[in-house]
C-alpha cells in the first residue's frame, strides 16, 4: 500500500529548514567536543557521552526535518519536541547560566519555529485536511 505525500505548506517548510540549521549546529557542537577530547584538554568519559547524546538527538532531528520537508505528517512531532527541549536549554542559558543574550536569542528562535509549525495551514496539513475535494470546500 502506497500513500501519496502532499507537499507541506510554506510555513511548515520554513520551520523544517530552521530546525535543520539547529540540528547542524548540534552536530557541529558534538564534533567540537570530540575534537576537544582528542586535544587532551578535558577528560574523555563525560564529554564523549555528551557528544554521543548530541549526535543521537540532532541526528534524529536531521532525519525528522528532511522527512517533514518532504511531506511526512508524522515528522512534525519530533520537530516540535526538539523545539520544546531547546526552549528549555534557552531558559537555562538565560537564567542559571547567566547568558541572557544567548538564552533570549535561542528562545526566540524556538518560538518562531513553533509559530511556523502551528499556523492554521500547518495544523490543517498535519491533521490531513489538505486533501478536501473541491466540492466540499464550497460548503
Amino acid at each position: 500500500m502506497t500513500t501519496r505525500l502532499q507537499a507541506p505548506p510554506r510555513a511548515v517548510r520554513i520551520a523544517s529548514a530552521l530546525t535543520f540549521v539547529q540540528a547542524l549546529g548540534g552536530i557541529a557542537l558534538a564534533v567540537a567536543l570530540v575534537i576537544r577530547v582528542i586535544g587532551g584538554s578535558t577528560p574523555a568519559g563525560p564529554i564523549l557521552g555528551a557528544a554521543g547524546v548530541l549526535v543521537l538527538w540532532f541526528g534524529g532531528a536531521l532525519l525528522a526535518t528532511v522527512m517533514l520537508f518532504r511531506g511526512h505528517h508524522g515528522a512534525r512531532s519530533p520537530v516540535i519536541v526538539t523545539q520544546l527541549l531547546l526552549l528549555g536549554c534557552a531558559w537555562y542559558a538565560y537564567g542559571p547560566s547567566e547568558q541572557p543574550l544567548l538564552g533570549s536569542l535561542g528562545g526566540i528562535y524556538c518560538v518562531v519555529v513553533l509559530v511556523f509549525l502551528f499556523t492554521n495551514d500547518g495544523r490543517k496539513w498535519a491533521m490531513g485536511f489538505d486533501d478536501v475535494s473541491e466540492g466540499d470546500k464550497s460548503d
